[in-house]
């Protein structure tokens, strides 16, 4: 069934101001969000049947990459899947203000984040969550923090700066992603030691190493803060209205 047709710029506007900030989508998933969005609600419908080839064609991603943030988007609610074959996906793409996390009342995002409104963002368990855990790889932009290589969601985990036999904790000033070879590699060194190892082994440039003491020292410092989305922050405003859009 054909739906009315929509203000094609609010509902951009919605999307930048309100989805991405508070679902704390990646520069992937947003433009996953809205290639799929285009093609479907943008279009008059509300289903879209289509492949995980197709979208990666289109995006110039990788079919991997794609798929990834197809399922990223099922578990933030702005896609529903209705249909999954070697044929294609067959999903429901809902608007912005139909996708249940970006309109829930403050309270309700709280709970789902097990955060409370007085968390601190010094005091907070970066493992604790699932949120959490997803702002620390979405700061390093999807690259290993110590080798710089780009970093798959199958191969990327975290690693404590300091490690937790010597009593490092688990804040954002001592977690980093990084790919499963850093990880293994560092084990329970130092991590100024172990980047000068890659850079012994050339895995880094004189220029590289450099930023990254530099960047270990920000992070320490509490000067890389995650990108929490807001309803996780807890510096979270009074949430905006949610506009509503109006056939054009």
């Amino acid at each position: 069934m054909k739906t009315k047709k929509l203000n094609a710029e609010l509902v951009w506007k919605q999307v930048e101001d309100l989805v991405v900030p508070r679902l704390s989508l990646s520069a992937v998933d947003r433009a996953v969000y809205m290639h799929l969005l285009r093609h479907s609600r943008l279009e008059g419908k509300a289903r879209l049947r289509f492949s995980i080839k197709w979208s990666a064609g289109c995006l110039r991603f990788s079919g991997d990459t794609v798929r990834q943030a197809v399922r990223r988007l099922v578990e933030h609610g702005a896609l529903s899947l209705l249909e999954r074959s070697k044929a294609g996906h067959v999903v429901l793409v809902r608007l912005p203000e139909e996708i249940p996390a970006v309109n829930a009342p403050r309270a309700e995002v709280l709970r789902a984040t097990h955060l409370t409104p007085a968390a601190n963002l010094e005091e907070m368990d970066f493992l604790q969550t699932r949120t959490l855990r997803r702002a620390v790889h979405e700061r390093e932009g999807g690259c290993c923090f110590y080798c710089l290589r780009r970093a798959p969601v199958r191969v990327r985990c975290l690693d404590h700066v300091v490690p937790r036999v010597r009593s490092g904790s688990s804040s954002y000033r001592n977690l980093v992603s990084c790919c499963q070879q850093c990880n293994a590699q560092k084990g329970e060194r130092d991590a100024q030691d172990f980047l000068r190892g890659l850079y012994r082994e050339r895995r880094l440039t004189d220029t590289e190493l450099a930023e990254r003491l530099r960047t270990l020292d920000a992070l320490a410092a509490g000067k890389l803060t995650p990108p929490l989305p807001a309803a996780a922050n807890p510096l979270f405003r009074k949430r905006q209205p949610l506009l509503h859009s109006t056939a054009s």
